[in-house]
Formats: structure tokens, C-alpha cells, sequence
């Protein structure tokens, strides 16, 4: 059986309709410039065919700059006409930490923040290759440490803050919750990852075995890591804040919520993960999703794999915010 073959049907149908109108997907774009500039304009196509969610506000900041961190724009999303103490989650984008804005995962923040009854406060990182690491991780440990500071300005509880990342996002999650643990806080309730990218070797079965799928295959993630780790790609100076999976010891860390699909680069290194952590003793929950491609519920958002997918995240969420 072909790997499309393996793909859910509904999920199939939605990557069949996006790979006719950009054949080969995104990674057939050679020039990074071009692949951005075509990813927000879908976004952005999609962004005005949805309903604005007037239950939900939002605003746009520049966070100071703390100490050797520098400013960082954040989008903070708020449940409407709500003002006592919320949860607050720290969301960040994917997009192969060289694509993504505020806007790429807009209306995902809007939902969380309604579903969740949180503040959602989503960062815009820096993106490489212009700013390879330790860029993105420092804007995201330097907004996690702001949420927490600003609590009471925010009107979050600071000691119920989970992080919260998709793909490159849950690569920048992983590592701060590694930074935020060996610094000793902020203290997270929750790190979510939802196909960890988290291995910078590319030696796993999985990272061998999807070539073609259309949205992400094993040339696009060598070639993020490429731009994102700089001139340390490919040698033994790698930090684990910038490859999670380098951490010799993952104790001490946040409960953890993992998302990994069938048919992605990532399972393997997600399932590795997975199992370090609850051999760490750190309560880890799991979900393998069969016939989901990478990113399934943003790119084949209306099937029904992706709706269990929400639910169950929505659920943990929950049930880590609000005890």
C-alpha cells in the first residue's frame, strides 16, 4: 500500500485539493522568499473566507526587552467580556522555524482562547536563517517569562501557564520547557507538542521514509534544520534547548500532551520522546493518529480527524488549566 493510500480519506481528499492548486506543495518552492510569500497569502485567503470570532479579542504588543533578551512582538487573544483570573496558554506557531507570523495560526488562537477559556498569548519569533538559534528560542523563553511576570497587568494565574506548539512550535516548547526547568521557572502546568520536531539527525526510520507526501518530507526538515541551527548543523555543539532530543536527562519536566501522525518525518523522534519522558517519570499522554499526514488538522481542518484531534487537545488543555 502507497503512502496515499494510507492516508484518511477525508484527510486525502483536502491534500488532493491543495496539492492541484500548488503542485508539489510548499517544499516545491525553491526560493524561501517565494515560499513564504506564498504560504500568507493562503493564510491569508483563508483568514478572510472565516468568520471574525467576536467572542474572542485581541491585540497586538512589542514586549519589552528583559535583561540579554531582546523586545518581542506577542498577540494576546482573550475570551470577551470575561475579566477575572484566567489560565494563560504561550502559543507558538509552526511554519519550520523559517516561515510564520502572528497571522499564519490566527484562528487557532482565536479558538483555543474561546474553547479553553484562557488567554492565549502567541509570539512572534524571530525566523531563520536571518536568525538562526538561539533567536526564536530566546523570544519565546523571553515571552514566557513576561506572561508570568505580568500576571496580574494580564489577569492570568501564573502558577497555570502551559506551552503550546505544533511542529517547529513544539520544537521551541520543548526547549523552553528544558530552559524554564534548569532555570527554575516560569513553572508550566502543561508543555503540548504536537509533531515534535525535535531530533536534528534525520536518522530515524520515519525521517527516511516520507519523500513525497506534499506538506512535509525529509528534504524540508533537513533544510529547516539547516537554517535553523546555523554553522553547528552537523557537529556535536548543538544546544538541547535548539534539539530537545539532545537532553541527556528530560526529569524535572512539565506533564506533557504528544500529537504524532502515522505518516510523518517526525514519528519516530516524536515517539522516542515520548517514551525518554515517561521513562524520566514525567506524566506524559500520547496519541498516535493513524492515517494523519504532518499538520493534518490545518491542512484538512473540516475532516473529521481533524475535529478528534482538537477535542482531544482541548480536553487536556482543560483538564491541566483548570484543577
Amino acid at each position: 500500500m502507497t503512502i496515499q493510500e494510507r492516508i484518511n480519506p477525508q484527510a486525502r481528499e483536502a491534500l488532493d485539493g491543495m496539492l492541484t492548486a500548488l503542485p508539489g506543495g510548499l517544499g516545491a518552492i525553491a526560493d524561501l522568499t517565494d515560499r513564504r510569500t506564498t504560504l500568507y497569502a493562503i493564510v491569508a485567503a483563508e483568514s478572510a473566507a472565516a468568520a471574525e470570532n467576536v467572542r474572542v479579542v485581541f491585540e497586538d504588543r512589542t514586549v519589552g526587552a528583559q535583561e540579554d533578551f531582546a523586545a518581542v512582538r506577542v498577540r494576546i487573544y482573550r475570551p470577551a467580556g470575561i475579566e477575572t483570573t484566567l489560565p494563560a496558554i504561550v502559543y507558538l506557531h509552526g511554519g519550520g522555524l523559517s516561515m510564520g507570523n502572528l497571522a499564519l495560526e490566527h484562528n487557532i488562537c482565536l479558538m483555543l482562547a474561546e474553547a479553553v477559556t484562557a488567554v492565549v498569548v502567541a509570539v512572534d519569533y524571530r525566523l531563520a536563517p536571518e536568525n538562526p538559534f538561539p533567536a526564536a528560542s530566546d523570544d519565546t523563553y523571553a515571552a514566557l517569562r513576561w506572561v508570568a511576570a505580568s500576571s496580574a497587568e494580564l489577569t492570568v494565574d501564573p502558577d497555570r501557564i502551559a506551552i503550546v506548539g505544533m511542529s517547529a512550535g513544539a520544537n521551541l516548547a520543548a526547549g523552553v520547557a528544558l530552559r524554564a526547568r534548569d532555570a527554575g521557572g516560569p513553572s508550566l502546568r502543561l508543555q503540548m507538542l504536537g509533531y515534535p520536531m525535535v531530533d536534528d539527525t534525520n536518522t530515524t526510520a520515519s525521517s527516511h521514509e516520507f519523500l513525497n507526501v506534499g506538506v512535509w518530507d525529509r528534504l524540508s526538515n533537513i533544510e529547516a534544520w539547516t537554517f535553523y541551527l546555523g554553522d553547528t548543523y552537523g557537529t556535536d555543539r548543538i544546544s538541547r534547548y535548539a534539539a530537545p532530543a539532545r537532553a541527556s536527562d528530560l526529569a524535572g519536566l512539565p506533564p506533557t500532551y504528544i500529537d504524532i501522525a502515522e505518516l510523518d518525518v517526525m514519528r519516530d523522534e516524536g515517539l522516542t520522546y515520548a517514551t525518554r519522558l515517561v521513562q524520566a517519570e514525567v506524566a506524559t499522554e500520547l496519541h498516535l493518529h493513524p492515517g494523519a499526514f504532518h499538520a493534518v488538522e490545518i491542512f484538512a481542518s473540516q475532516s473529521d480527524l481533524a475535529q478528534r484531534i482538537w477535542a482531544l487537545r482541548i480536553s487536556a488543555l482543560n483538564r491541566a488549566l483548570t484543577s
